[in-house]
């Protein structure tokens, strides 16, 4: 039978069960205030909580009106702290976690984890359920405060046609940037109206695929030790030569990202880079006018480099004995197999938990959909989606976002937009 997003969520009353996990026994029956960002997650988010619910019918899931997108949710649940209102379990965005755990701790607000996984057998639950890099996305100054939820690596969307015509492999993409950017050169090359990429960082709405581009050399962020910019290097430098040469070499064309989409829809871009969660949409865009092929993002370093993992983790902010331990049933069941396999369904996600890989779910449904397994190869380097030490990371991508438009417009030389960045957010951190 063919697995889809309507079987995969009519068979779940059927088929999930929550057999062998340990039931707390409650005074009384607990209800959960539950916040996550993006309305567009409801589509698995209530089905989830519905089949939890049946499960546990001593449980309550009650969702707050989702936050628009991470930001606004960051900033909901700040304000909600400030006046004793917050929910009991937050879906936070990993490069946000550790600004709200800096927040929260001070004020005994949000709640370590490292009883709970104790309870279930401590480093051997985590090693069970999460690779280490996963695992990682929800820790904070070396404690687990989350569990990861959703997780999106950037992948390249490939026009296999196009690609075959300029003398490349679309199963087996370049692996380097120099590569990828040759490639693309020749796509240009052969048919000028068509544009040979599209690495659309220039109107990106966060810091994404910037990041990308660092810790795919091995770079960082952040210099941990004087909390000022860690790409003022080499690295950062040759980051932004990669993005003119993008537009110069590889005949990008500077769009938004849904422009960009659209454009590739229509068989006009050799490949584009994005997010896994927009498998979907590209198929029913490319629809037959050609073969579309998914591939994993390249690494200039493949020792040392890894990709920003964007999505979020579950953590938990009550304080209420009772409300946490059905908190962390709450929370094993969302980041565990079967809520995974229809997360990854729905989505396009790579999942967090590696059991959720197996023969008994998303197998068989990689087998028939292999654009959307493309980001589950990457979850062994995926690497945390950090942020900026002093709350104000949206503010500083905006800034470094116009710079890095003027470099792929030939406005500003690579070395004076990295001076520009490098003064400009340090001066944001302060």
């Amino acid at each position: 039978m063919k697995i889809n997003r309507r079987t995969a969520l009519g068979g779940l009353a059927l088929s999930i069960a929550l057999a062998g996990v340990s039931t707390p026994s409650f005074a009384a029956d607990v209800t959960l205030n539950v916040l996550y960002n993006l309305p567009g997650f409801t589509k698995f988010h209530q089905p989830l909580a519905d089949e939890f619910m049946k499960n546990n019918p001593d449980i309550k899931i009650n969702f707050l009106a989702p936050a628009p997108g991470y930001n606004d949710g960051q900033q909901q649940v700040l304000r909600a702290a400030v006046t004793g209102n917050l929910p009991d379990v937050y879906f936070s965005g990993y490069n946000l976690t550790a600004e709200l755990v800096h927040a929260l701790v001070p004020r005994k607000q949000i709640t370590d984890l490292a009883p709970f996984i104790e309870a279930e057998g401590g480093q051997s639950f985590l090693d069970k359920n999460y690779t280490p890099n996963m695992a990682a996305l929800g820790k904070i100054d070396g404690k687990q405060y989350g569990l990861p939820v959703n997780a999106s690596s950037p992948i390249i969307y490939v026009n296999a046609e196009l690609v075959r015509k300029a003398g490349g492999d679309p199963a087996n993409m370049p692996k380097t940037f120099d590569g990828l950017i040759a490639l693309a050169s020749k796509i240009h090359q052969q048919d000028t109206k068509v544009s040979g990429m599209g690495y659309d960082i220039n109107l990106w709405p966060d810091d994404w695929l910037w990041q990308a581009l660092i810790t795919q050399q091995g770079g960082k962020l952040v210099d941990e030790a004087t909390k000022t910019v860690g790409f003022n290097n080499e690295i950062g430098l040759n980051a932004l030569k990669l993005t003119r040469r993008f537009v110069t070499e590889g005949g990008q064309n500077l769009l938004d990202w849904d422009q960009s989409r659209q454009q590739f829809g229509a068989g006009l871009t050799g490949f584009i880079f994005s997010t896994p969660a927009h498998v979907q949409t590209i198929e029913a865009l490319v629809g037959d006018r050609f073969e579309l092929k998914t591939s994993t993002f390249p690494l200039d370093n493949p020792e040392k480099g890894g990709v920003p993992t964007g999505g979020n983790s579950a953590v938990m902010l009550t304080q209420d004995k009772a409300k946490q331990d059905a908190a962390w049933k709450y929370m094993k069941w969302i980041t565990g197999p079967e809520a995974q396999n229809v997360i990854v369904r729905i989505t396009g996600y790579l999942p967090t938990n590696k059991l959720a890989i197996g023969p008994d779910f998303l197998a068989p449904y990689y087998a028939e959909h292999p654009n959307v397994k493309t980001a589950s190869l990457q979850a062994e380097r995926s690497l945390p989606w950090a942020g900026y030490p002093g709350g104000d990371s949206v503010r500083i991508w905006r800034t470094q976002r116009d710079i890095i438009g003027t470099v792929m417009r030939g406005e500003v030389t690579p070395e004076d937009g990295l001076k520009q960045i490098v003064e400009q957010t340090n001066g944001l951190m302060k």
